[in-house]
């Protein structure tokens, strides 16, 4: 059980997200909602509050009625649950509550304390609202995709419960649940927020981090193939460089290599007096894509840690509209909920995420190639030159994968698009921008898991198992267990999704 107060590291957020940790509400969380609620009902009598006792957007000019307001609520939210496109997945969902649920859990927003209580029972019994991945511009926050977050917390629209697609007054009434309790805002406060693209984004921050260590195995075991030498990972040379993420990557590829056989000293060869070759047959320096890991992945792992930094400040911030200030006796009307600072880092990440992709995509291209290794055969392939193809076939969709990627990495941040009677004349298309950088993430995975299936492939060809780090090891036994040596021709698709599977694993 987690118990959540008004400040959420990142730690815990992923503790529930996926490991399934239930959550639990503090005293401290509950006691500032009920007093925010309060505050905000007493308040707004005789006073004009946004989305209290007037319209929405361009219509925030109109004066809505005392007896009409509840039902303000509920029009709010039918109206703009108008999503269309694929569902979210089911991790993306559960993060996007929690994100929702501990802004709102900050007393900042004025809700009735039920939308909070029933957040948390949507996340501990594992019930998904259906949200699809369309709709929102990252402006007024989510509004679409949060719309259909709210209409699940009036007890309408859909989920997804054990598996199926279900109704969701039908899953209530199983589960013995009720709907949100609406007073006074709990529409709008629901909608307003950026907690959709945050939750989406620190999901994808999380797998990013999951990409760079597989990426940076698959980095350390190349190196081992072709038995290079170990000064481009030093710490001399990579000590000279101020970059954080350099160093870093730098120190955790000779960890990863502390206790392989086949990474050499440039003193025992090239620099021991002997070598008198006018030409040398061995390369002096490896190719980019084995020597410049450290600078090609060191800005990768400082854009992670920036992006995580700014996440963990947006799931605890309130980024709704307006802002309710128990404390001053004061409600201020502004722009929260707007998604610059996530759609932003989301078009870093999938930058970053697309350059590793090129990394591994190289890196796999020079395995292929026999006339750049020298080492292997065509296409690593165990089997027969001219009458089998190796692994000829994969690397058509690795290249395919890495150029969709590059163009996915345009940017979302610099593409507003007016909308809302001009109401919203700049946005963020923060969502859409964590939606693709997903997609980007995705097809990195993919890329990867036919770079590994290649490289224990070479192990194999090269004969190398009992030379090559304890951690290289470990990777060739955990790919090998799910792939077997390929020798003749066979249909590879279901070992790259199995392979594909066991590197999103979270362990």
């Amino acid at each position: 059980m987690t118990k959540i107060y008004k400040e959420l590291d990142l730690k815990a957020f992923k503790e529930i997200v996926f490991h399934n940790q239930k959550l639990e509400l503090s005293e401290e969380i509950i006691s500032g909602v009920e007093a925010s609620f309060l505050f905000l009902k007493d308040f707004s009598k005789n006073k004009v509050i946004y989305g209290v006792n007037t319209g929405f957007g361009p219509m925030a000019q109109y004066r809505i009625k005392d007896e009409d307001t509840i039902q303000l609520q509920y029009n709010l939210i039918r109206s703009h649950s108008s999503g269309i496109g694929k569902p979210l997945a089911p991790e993306y969902v559960k993060s996007s509550i929690l994100a929702r649920l501990h802004t709102l859990s900050l007393g900042c927003s004025g809700v009735h304390p039920s939308v909070i209580n029933l957040m948390k029972e949507l996340i501990n019994r594992d019930i998904t609202p259906l949200i699809f991945e369309h709709g929102g511009v990252g402006a007024s926050g989510d509004l679409v995709q949060l719309a259909h977050l709210a209409l699940v917390l009036i007890g309408e629209g859909e989920v997804f419960y054990k598996g199926t697609r279900m109704n969701t007054s039908k899953v209530f009434e199983i589960e013995q649940l009720n709907p949100i309790q609406v007073e006074i805002r709990e529409g709008l406060a629901l909608m307003n927020g950026t907690s959709v693209m945050t939750g989406i984004g620190i999901v994808n921050a999380h797998r990013s981090r999951q990409l760079l260590d597989w990426m940076l195995k698959a980095s350390c075991a190349i190196n081992e193939l072709v038995e290079a030498y170990d000064d481009h990972l030093s710490e001399g040379l990579n000590g000279v460089k101020k970059h954080h993420g350099q160093q870093e990557v730098a120190a955790i590829m000779r960890g990863y290599l502390s206790d392989s056989q086949l990474i050499r000293k440039r003193e025992d060869h090239l620099y021991n007096g002997t070598n008198k070759e006018d030409v040398f047959k061995e390369k002096v320096q490896e190719y980019y894509s084995l020597r410049c890991v450290p600078q090609i992945l060191g800005p990768v792992l400082d854009t992670i840690i920036t992006t995580e930094s700014v996440l963990e400040n947006e799931i605890n911030s309130a980024n709704d509209n307006p802002i309710v200030d128990v404390q001053n006796k004061q409600v201020y009307h502004g722009g929260n909920f707007h998604g610059d600072y996530v759609a932003l880092e989301m078009d870093k990440l999938k930058i970053v995420v697309t350059k590793l992709t090129m990394l591994a995509e190289r890196q796999l291209n020079y395995l292929m190639n026999n006339k750049l290794n020298e080492i292997l055969p065509p296409f690593v392939n165990l089997g027969t030159l001219g009458f089998n193809f190796g692994m000829q076939g994969v690397q058509f969709t690795a290249t395919s994968t890495t150029a969709e990627n590059q163009t996915l990495s345009n940017p979302m941040y610099i593409h507003s698009i007016p909308n809302n009677n001009d109401n919203q004349d700049i946005v963020s298309m923060g969502t859409n921008a964590a939606v693709m950088t997903s997609k980007v993430i995705e097809n990195a995975f993919e890329v990867l898991s036919i770079e590994l299936i290649t490289i224990v492939q070479a192990i194999d060809v090269l004969k190398c198992k009992n030379k090559v780090s304890s951690v290289t090891y470990k990777m060739y036994e955990e790919i090998r267990a799910i792939i077997p040596v390929f020798e003749k021709d066979a249909a590879l698709y279901p070992f790259m999704q199995k392979v594909k599977e066991h590197l999103m694993k979270d362990l």
